[in-house]
């Protein structure tokens, strides 16, 4: 919320190396806005299963009322693998946020940056730079915490509305056609579902296809999802905006991060009409948390992301102007081979790459 022409944040460092990655990524954008001259509030909200361990809860009423005051949600990681609810499932206050502030579209993309092999051979998976689209409010997800168990059986059931399909259609048709605009892209949204299975990806997919006749200019294509994941790996530079149910998202956004170096190269946003939250495609790594070895790119670039959400719904373009300088920041950071995290088998530490990316920033002219 706009105080004096500052902007505020609600910043969740969460668990583990949500933590490290958040310390690090505040820094880069203290150097950001020095810069450019803007100024942005921090406000701290805890919250994670260690909060929830010695709380008893993960994220109390007076953090769900800051995440929704702020002008976005900094988000580091939440969950920790020992802590659990009663019923056997993991602490994920980031859930409990997507639908409390209505956040229906999760923007994963997937891009291959400069000087990181990836992790196909082929010389064309240096040009992979598409968007994986989850719908973030309903599909499998709505049966959390209502499923039904008995001794002999348990059933969790998909809900798939009219309305967020809409939504979810005509997001990823602009999101196709602002890419097609500014980065050259193919143009091309590919709806992934299991619509020759099931009654309600068929329903998905005929709602989809209405809305796709009001973007004339943008490709409009369907994969189903076991194909879609075989030629993630045979193809994937093909594609473009894939919008998707919510585990299908969950689950193809991994498998994305895979092709071009890991979860840490790999930042998200969870995008409302009135809300969003950043935060790295990556969980709270327990097993390499407090090393001082996590990739902080992801949680970097996600700061980048979210300087470009604030420019277009502020119409501020020194927010748009430093996101795209931020990436470019990162781009070259990584281009020369020199820097290279310990997740793809370098020696880089989670301060070190923050060090190069704040070096490339207040150099650039």
């Amino acid at each position: 919320m706009r105080t004096d022409n500052r902007l505020r944040i609600a910043v969740m460092p969460g668990d583990g190396i949500g933590v490290e990655v958040m310390d690090v990524a505040l820094a880069v954008l203290d150097a950001v806005e020095e810069r450019h001259g803007f100024g942005i509030d921090k406000v701290q909200v805890p919250g994670g299963a260690l909060h929830y361990r010695d709380t008893g809860t993960p994220l109390d009423e007076a953090g769900f009322v800051e995440a929704e005051r702020a002008d976005a949600v900094l988000f580091g990681a939440m969950g920790w693998p020992e802590v659990r609810y009663p019923d056997g499932t993991e602490i994920a206050p980031q859930l409990d946020l997507r639908v409390r502030l209505d956040l229906y579209a999760g923007v994963r993309p997937i891009r291959a940056i400069p000087g990181v092999r990836p992790t196909l051979a082929d010389p064309r998976a240096a040009n992979i730079d598409l968007v994986v689209l989850r719908e973030s409010t309903e599909g499998m997800f709505v049966s959390r915490g209502k499923g039904e168990v008995t001794p002999t059986e348990a059933r969790d059931t998909q809900v798939i509305t009219r309305a967020g399909t809409e939504r979810l259609s005509r997001f990823a048709f602009d999101l196709a056609r602002r890419r097609k605009r500014d980065r050259g892209t193919r143009g091309e949204v590919t709806l992934v579902d299991k619509a020759n299975v099931f009654r309600s990806f068929a329903f998905m997919r005929s709602v989809f296809d209405e809305v796709a006749r009001e973007y004339p200019d943008i490709v409009a294509r369907h994969h189903y999802i076991d194909a879609m994941a075989l030629d993630l790996v045979r193809r994937p530079w093909d594609f473009d905006v894939l919008p998707m149910e919510n585990l299908f998202g969950d689950i193809i956004s991994d498998l994305g991060a895979g092709l071009i170096g890991g979860m840490g190269f790999a930042p998200s946003a969870d995008v409302g009409d009135e809300h969003a939250l950043f935060q790295p495609s990556h969980g709270s790594a327990p097993d390499i948390a407090g090393r001082g070895i996590a990739n902080p790119t992801a949680m970097i670039l996600s700061v980048a992301m979210m300087l470009e959400w604030l420019g277009d719904r502020h119409r501020e373009d020194r927010y748009k102007e430093a996101a795209t300088e931020l990436q470019g920041a990162v781009d070259e950071v990584f281009r020369g081979g020199d820097v290279r995290t310990f997740d793809v088998g370098g020696t880089t530490t989670t301060t070190q790459v923050a060090r190069s990316v704040i070096a490339q920033v207040t150099q650039r002219r």
